[in-house]
């Protein structure tokens, strides 16, 4: 496995790659750019320009999150074939600078859906948090203004302020898409690009939905061990995989994370590795990742991936926002580096056979 942490680039986030260097075992960075339109090409000199800054820096990048699908696409719009198309311009520039894993999802609307990003712990440290009861209280339209009041100034990944001028017209897009004709739209899209991963080496990773279940009537299709082996199996090139994301698959607690990664074994291309606290149906926090600290077994879910092979990038993913320091929430630096090193313990632990 290659320990790495998520980076949105100079002048998106709070977190320098100076930093990230001095975190023992972490070899490189998950990024992305920011000032791209989901459904254009990514521009070469853009591209070169932070390989070269994290090359620079001692690092290396270690896949992108996200090249973003267009709502065209996800939904069978009429530019769809020509949004495809440029995907697969931005997977041929990010081959040619070496760069061969690409982290994505296939939600409507919402990347992903949390009632507060700034939930106090006994500890005094502050979390994303999700209460379905929250959500439900809250309008779709006014979902993207809570999000931005919390983000301290950041511009949260999937929720850019342009594409949430447009949230009506987005839910207008998805009234007759159901989960089948999602999945439908998602396995044309990714037999259109599998011939160009294959010849350029380039592995996608789908991310889990993010809670499991719809919300506000939106369809989910990455939820579970089912919709997983689904996935492999209708669109079996082995550059077709998954972004097996700890976290989301656990806001579901029917789902037996370990047991999951076993099943989809050679076809995880990416980990997002955080532990979670759920105190009843429909209601979770993040927490540190220690095992004792939330409800999941970070033991047995590493232990997974090391037996099952798993050789790609892994990040420490959330985590709590700690010492006062002030980032984009979910993503500051001390306790996703001290989450790097606790799951590096853990690695090694598994190897010599203790616990």
């Amino acid at each position: 496995m290659k320990m790495s942490l998520r980076w949105f680039g100079t002048g998106h986030d709070s977190v320098t790659l100076k930093q990230i260097r001095q975190i023992p075992g972490v070899e490189g960075v998950i990024t992305t750019l920011y000032d791209t339109v989901p459904g254009e090409a990514w521009e070469t000199d853009q591209i070169k320009a932070i390989n070269k800054e994290v090359k620079d820096s001692g690092l290396k990048i270690l896949g992108i999150e996200s090249v973003n699908i267009s709502d065209e696409i996800k939904s069978a719009a009429p530019d769809r074939d020509r949004h495809i198309e440029n995907y697969i311009t931005t997977l041929k520039r990010l081959s040619a600078e070496g760069i061969d894993m690409v982290c994505y999802n296939f939600m409507p609307v919402f990347d992903w859906t949390r009632s507060d990003l700034a939930k106090m712990r006994p500890d005094g440290s502050t979390v994303l948090a999700y209460n379905q009861e929250k959500v439900d209280a809250i309008h779709p339209n006014e979902m993207f203004k809570n999000i931005d009041d919390d983000s301290n100034g950041f511009v949260m990944p999937g929720w850019e302020p342009e594409r949430m001028q447009k949230i009506e017209s987005l839910f207008h897009m998805y009234e007759s898409i159901d989960n089948d004709t999602l999945f439908a739209n998602l396995k044309y899209f990714l037999e259109a690009i599998m011939p160009t991963c294959e010849k350029y080496g380039v592995k996608m990773a789908i991310h889990i939905d993010d809670p499991v279940w719809s919300v506000y009537g939106l369809p989910r299709i990455i939820k579970n061990k089912m919709d997983l082996n689904r996935l492999i199996t209708e669109v079996p090139s082995e550059y077709n995989g998954i972004t097996l994301c700890t976290g989301s698959l656990s806001s579901n607690p029917e789902n037996n994370i370990p047991e999951i990664i076993r099943s989809v074994k050679g076809r995880v291309h990416f980990a997002h590795v955080r532990n979670t606290k759920h105190t009843a149906p429909g209601i979770f926090e993040e927490s540190a990742h220690l095992s004792s600290d939330g409800s999941l077994d970070m033991y047995e879910i590493m232990k997974a991936f090391y037996e099952t092979g798993f050789d790609g990038p892994v990040r420490p993913d959330h985590g709590r926002a700690i010492w006062d320091e002030v980032s984009m929430p979910g993503y500051g630096l001390y306790d996703r580096a001290l989450g790097a090193q606790y799951l590096l313990g853990l690695l090694e632990a598994i190897k010599k056979g203790s616990r």
